[in-house]
């Protein structure tokens, strides 16, 4: 049986997009570049991601990878956002190398929530 171009982790992951959607009251994100595009919109209150969510337009890889990002900071410190790259997602989904552009479009879009719940903004970038 042959998986494709997809790993196990990936297809588990797109399988069930727990964080798949959206809600009222959000502090929100917009990515639009590399033929992607990215929402983010978290819930926080005393410094903590108390609920993340996103929708994103793209392959299989990057809503994985968007999902994978929720999974692992829903609950954390917003000031941790800060700080994310995609290298750890990159290897743990085995994502290739040509798609490595798509999938840092999400590390602008995490890095601009972060703006965004810092300064109570809501960024917009093209």
């Amino acid at each position: 049986m042959t998986t494709g171009p997809y790993s196990a982790t990936v297809r588990g992951l797109f399988a069930d997009l727990e964080h798949a959607g959206d809600f009222e009251g959000a502090t929100l994100a917009r990515i639009d570049d590399q033929g992607v595009r990215i929402q983010l919109a978290a819930g926080h209150e005393n410094g903590l991601l108390r609920t993340l969510r996103f929708r994103a337009w793209g392959c299989p890889h990057l809503l994985a990878a968007c999902e994978a990002f929720c999974a692992e900071y829903e609950g954390r410190p917003a000031s941790d956002l800060g700080d994310f790259t995609v290298t750890e997602i990159l290897r743990n989904l085995s994502i290739p190398v040509e798609k490595t552009g798509r999938i840092l479009v999400l590390e602008d879009a995490v890095r601009s929530l972060g703006r965004s719940i810092c300064d109570g903004s809501v960024p917009q970038v093209s």
